[in-house]
This record gives structure tokens, C-alpha cells and sequence, in this order.
């Protein structure tokens, strides 16, 4: 009756074997580290710069614990932090001869001490989040305004190429908000007009008006097009915030939409708010310059001359020199839109650029001059220009589609296309709430958590023991083995534990322990209704049973509702409190009946089970008392 198949307890021992293998890496702690970064937005760092680390540290007598290539970043884990700052200041003075011009950010930072043997399973630690760490949050808001305002204007633009290249007169283009409106002179010519913008720009709509002799088009963009337009616009944004905060060598950075028009921050560990706002709010300025091929440029190129008057010299990726004319051809505001792509003729990576109607007659008439010469598109930040590349322009270019190919492969074209996208903002934004937690506020706050935990679980464990006894320890157990696969689900996910993430698993502890509440009660029932100790345990366990899968599903349906509406730190709380109401499903039902079982299904004539005070009627109904029993019956 009460026994369990083979199968069974294999499933739980494995079970127990992963929620301790993937709970294990959580007590190792955090030790010094020093995380390793690309300064420049040209520059992409790989696994080919750690044999570079690698001797830095030699050569200063220093031995790290752990040198590892992860993401985009290299981190080097040392015993202290004495030999972390000696280390930073190593591979510092090694990968930026040039302090002034520093081509890799060396920071300060944590990293978990977790055993190779446990990373190589991947069972890694939960991530620590702004409250418990400490760091700078921010809440910042995109000006959707500005990014249709600036759609309105390419359009009115792309307006005028589309008339002049058709060949329709017209009395004038203009924005009218953010509408766009053209005035023809008759109604045929606005037929005609009509046509080809229905067919050019599909993802406007037009009406037609009158307004005195003069015949009007209006257009304004469609809803899904205007969504379309605020959603590229905050990608972007998010885009552009990742790859800045590299700078400031954040391990785990969150940066993620919030609503339809905000943005988080989140960067644990940084406390320099002033540096994070200089960093999060700085501009990158795009600029496409024609390369000099003079014979004195050429000169200069080999260290014969001086850089020709109106040129200026420059580095490609390979760290080849280039010079190229001080005069600007186009910017970022004329680039709406670069994709990685392939070439249609020989289907080599290709990056795909999109011009505005002034871009785009600006390009067509150079790329018409200046066919067989060097193109190079450089991108300025803090007032220091880089090459990203510099294409050989084969042809004439019109039309404002413009191909990048040659000498790429497909991850360099995918992120030559990241660096020309998201350069810069693709609209304003604004900080409106700000909050700085000290690392020693986060300490505190992990202390606090972890003891409200410790000290709840204490307390339910005594008072179940003392008051269920022997299955009241068994509902000890079954509790610690919840914990214990809660901590491993979500460090295999790996989660992100705040404050309301460690409420949740306190909320958990509580809800998990009621399971085992309503199953020891309903033993007590059976045994008081003259059940057997066996038929007891099975009937209590099997009535019990829909009871909790019902209270459990009403609770995972507002724990779902919190997921799906909420934001911040309630998302984190409706995580963690879904995934213990799962885990406590398992643990309350199957492992304690496990142990049951084991315990008390292999005696064939059991006689009584502890499980605390059990009232029975009276032996003779003639007496009209009753008997209490002992905690054996």
C-alpha cells in the first residue's frame, strides 16, 4: 500500500542530487577580480587577448586563481585585493601603452570563487541584484515625440527626391506636426501624385483636402507604422545604453524596456553616479569623409611627410593608418537604418546602409565623382575618431541604398552594422528617477534577508517537530529539500536575486509547510476515524492531495498575474514565487511521502505512527469520556 517503485526514489535522489549540485556554486562567495573590456567602439575583444593577460601577470610575478573569456569581457579572479589592484595596474600599463588613449577599460570587479569542476557543468550562482550588491538605478524616459518628429522629417524629405525624380510639380512639402503635406496646383496632378506615394511610402496614409486654389495631400503615418517607429527607436536606445555601459565594466548590467516609452538602468556595483550619467548620456557623432590618395598623403602614409593640409590621419580595425579630407560628407543624421546582410552578386558578408533623401543625392553625386577612390566612415566619441571601415566605391550609388562589401566575414559585417545603428541615441532621453545604494547598504540587506529566511525556517521546524513529531521532522525535511531545489531552479536560470526575491522564497517556506499541514491533518483524521496506521497515511495523502493542487493553482494564477502586469521588482517576487509554488508541489507531496514511506511501508503490521496528539472517542460510549492517546497510535 504504502510503497514506492525503484523508479520512484531514483527520480528523488537524482532530484536532490541536482538541487545540491546547483545550490553548491551559492556558497563559495565572491572574490577580487579584475574584468577586462573593449574602450573603443571599433575595437571587439575575443579569447586572443589572453595569452596578452596572461603574460602581463607573469611578468609582475602575480598568479590569478582563474583567467576565463566570457561574453565580451575577460576576468581574471585573484585571493585579495591586494594582488587585484596590482594586477589592474599589470594589465593596465600592458594593453594601454597609451594612458591617454586607452584602447581596453581595465576595472575592478567580483567574481564568484565557483570550482572550475562546477563551472565546466555549468552550475553557476545566482546574480546579485542592485539592492543586495549596491550600485545606481535609473528610470529614464524616451522622447517618442522626437523619434516621430524625426521620421516626419526624413519623410518630407524623401518627399522632394520622390517628386523631383518623377518629375510632378508642386507649390511646396512641408511637416505640419508630424504630418507631412504636399500642395499641387491641379487635381491630376495630384492624382498622379497620389499614385506613386501609395506605391512608395505604403506606411503612410493620405488625405486629400483643399485650401484655396491649391490641391492638398496630407499624410500621416499609420498606426503600426508609428508603433513600428517608437519600438525601433527605444531597441535602439537599449542598443546603444548595452554598449556603453561596457565602459564601466558592470558584470551584470540590466538595462531593459520598461512600458512603452521608459528605459531601466540597473549597473550593481557602480557608485560614481556622475560617471554613470556621463556615460549613459554622452553622444556618438557618425561621419563618412573620402580618404586622400595624393602623392603627399601617400608620403605621409610611409613617414616621408607631414599630413597634407585639410586631411588628417586616422586607424583602420587592423590598425593599418589611413588620410582622409577634413570635409564631411555626410553624418549619422542622414543614416536611417544599417543591417548585416549579403552581397547579391558574389554573396559575401555585406552591410546594408538606408539614406535619407538628402543623403542620398549627397551620395549619389560623390560616389559619381569619386569612383575607384576610398570611402571612410568614421565614428567620434569623446571627441576621438575611429575608421570602421573604408569601402572602395565601385559605381555610381543612387537611391539612398548603399552596400558595404569586401574583406568581412558575417560577424564583422553584423557588427559593423551594431556600430553604424546605434552610434548615437535614436531619441532624447531623460532621467526621472534616480537612487544610489551603497555596497555596505547591500551587505546589510543580504545579512537581514538571509536571516529572515533562516530564522522562519527554524521556526516552522520546531513547531512542526514538537507538534507532528516524527512527520513533523519528515515536513522538516521535505521543506529543506523545496529550499534547496528553489536556490538550484533558479540559479540554473540564472536569476537575479533582489529583496523581493528573498520575500518571496520566506513566503514560500510558508505556503510549502501548509501542504504538509493539511496532509498531516488529514492522517490524524483517518486515525481518528479508525483507519489503520497504513490505510491512514495512504488515504490521508491521497485526500489531501486535490486540496493542495487546488489552493496551489489559485495561487499560481496571481503569481502569474503579477508576471505578466508587472514590472521591476515585482516581476522578480512573481519569479521567484511561481517557481516555489512548483517546487513545493514536488517537495510537500512526493519526497515527504517518499520518506514516509521508506520509513514506515516496509512494517507489515505497523500498529501506530508518530505523528503527535490524536483524539479518539471513548473505548466504552457507555462512560461518555474521552481518551487522549500518546503520540504513538
Amino acid at each position: 500500500m504504502n510503497r514506492y517503485p525503484w523508479w520512484k526514489y531514483t527520480l528523488l535522489a537524482l532530484a536532490l542530487l541536482v538541487g545540491l549540485l546547483y545550490t553548491l556554486p551559492n556558497l563559495y562567495g565572491e572574490a577580487p577580480a579584475v574584468q577586462i573590456s573593449s574602450g573603443k567602439a571599433t575595437l571587439k575583444l575575443d579569447a586572443s587577448i589572453l595569452p596578452r593577460i596572461d603574460k602581463a601577470l607573469a611578468d609582475a610575478g602575480l598568479k590569478p586563481d582563474l583567467v576565463q573569456f566570457e561574453g565580451s569581457s575577460v576576468k581574471a579572479r585573484f585571493d585579495n585585493t591586494d594582488v587585484q589592484l596590482k594586477a589592474k595596474d599589470a594589465i593596465a600599463k600592458a594593453l594601454n601603452p597609451d594612458p591617454a588613449d586607452p584602447s581596453y577599460i581595465v576595472a575592478l570587479n567580483l567574481l564568484a570563487r565557483t570550482p572550475n569542476w562546477l563551472v565546466g557543468l555549468r552550475a553557476l550562482p545566482m546574480y546579485l541584484g542592485l539592492d543586495l550588491r549596491g550600485g545606481v538605478h535609473f528610470l529614464m524616459q524616451v522622447d517618442m515625440k522626437s523619434a516621430l518628429t524625426k521620421k516626419a522629417e526624413s519623410t518630407t524629405g524623401d518627399m522632394r527626391n520622390l517628386m523631383r525624380d518623377k518629375d510632378i510639380r508642386h507649390s511646396g512639402i512641408g511637416r505640419d506636426g508630424n504630418d507631412v503635406v504636399i500642395r499641387l496646383r491641379d487635381a491630376a496632378t495630384r492624382s498622379r501624385a497620389l499614385a506613386v506615394l501609395l506605391e512608395a511610402m505604403p506606411d503612410q496614409q493620405w488625405t486629400e483636402a483643399a485650401e484655396g486654389s491649391d490641391f492638398k495631400l496630407s499624410g500621416s503615418l499609420k498606426p503600426a507604422s508609428a508603433r513600428a517607429v517608437q519600438e525601433a527607436a527605444l531597441k535602439q536606445n537599449i542598443t546603444t545604453l548595452h554598449n556603453r555601459v561596457n565602459e564601466l565594466g558592470v558584470a551584470e548590467p540590466v538595462i531593459q524596456q520598461q512600458g512603452l516609452d521608459r528605459v531601466v538602468v540597473q549597473l550593481p556595483g557602480v557608485q560614481d553616479t556622475a560617471k554613470a550619467k556621463d556615460i549613459i548620456g554622452r553622444t556618438a557623432t557618425l561621419e563618412v569623409r573620402l580618404a586622400n590618395t595624393s602623392a603627399e598623403a601617400l608620403e605621409a602614409l610611409r613617414g616621408a611627410g607631414p599630413v597634407p593640409f585639410g586631411s588628417e590621419k586616422y586607424l583602420e580595425k587592423d590598425g593599418a593608418p589611413i588620410i582622409v579630407y577634413r570635409q564631411v560628407i555626410l553624418t549619422g543624421e542622414n543614416l536611417t537604418d544599417a543591417q548585416p546582410g549579403f552581397d547579391s552578386q558574389n554573396h559575401e558578408p555585406a552591410v546594408h546602409l538606408t539614406l535619407d533623401a538628402k543623403g542620398a543625392r549627397t551620395f549619389r553625386d560623390v560616389t559619381r565623382d569619386n569612383i575607384n577612390k576610398r570611402m571612410a566612415i568614421l565614428l567620434f566619441e569623446k571627441g576621438k575618431g575611429e575608421v570602421v571601415t573604408a569601402p572602395v566605391i565601385r559605381s555610381e550609388i543612387a537611391g539612398g541604398r548603399v552596400q558595404i562589401s569586401g574583406r568581412m566575414t558575417s560577424n564583422e559585417a553584423a557588427d559593423t552594422a551594431l556600430l553604424l545603428r546605434a552610434g548615437s541615441l535614436a531619441a532624447p532621453m531623460e532621467i526621472i528617477e534616480e537612487r544610489t545604494i551603497g555596497p555596505t547598504l547591500g551587505a546589510e540587506n543580504i545579512a537581514k534577508g538571509f536571516a529572515s529566511v533562516g530564522y522562519g525556517f527554524a521556526a516552522i521546524a520546531v513547531f512542526m517537530c514538537c507538534y507532528y513529531l516524527l512527520f513533523g521532522a519528515i515536513s522538516t525535511l521535505a521543506l529543506a529539500f523545496n529550499l534547496l531545489l528553489l536556490i538550484a531552479v533558479l540559479s540554473m536560470l540564472q536569476a537575479t536575486l533582489t529583496l523581493p526575491g528573498i520575500a518571496a522564497i520566506a513566503l514560500t517556506l510558508g505556503m510549502a509547510i501548509d501542504s504538509n499541514v493539511l496532509i498531516n491533518e488529514r492522517v490524524r483524521e483517518e486515525l481518528r476515524n479508525g483507519s489503520s496506521p497504513q490505510a491512514a497515511i495512504s488515504t490521508g495523502y491521497e485526500r489531501a492531495f486535490a486540496t493542495i493542487l487546488d489552493s496551489n493553482i489559485t495561487t499560481l494564477i496571481a503569481g502569474l498575474a503579477l508576471l505578466a502586469f508587472g514590472s521591476g521588482f515585482v516581476r522578480g517576487f512573481a519569479v521567484v514565487h511561481c517557481l516555489g509554488i512548483m517546487t513545493s508541489m514536488f517537495s510537500a507531496v512526493m519526497f515527504s511521502r517518499g520518506l514516509v514511506n521508506f520509513w514506515y511501508g516496509r512494517q507489515k503490521k505497523l500498529k501506530g505512527v508518530s505523528i503527535g496528539q490524536v483524539w479518539k472517542p471513548a473505548a466504552t460510549p457507555a462512560s461518555g469520556t474521552a481518551v487522549q492517546s500518546t503520540g504513538q497510535v
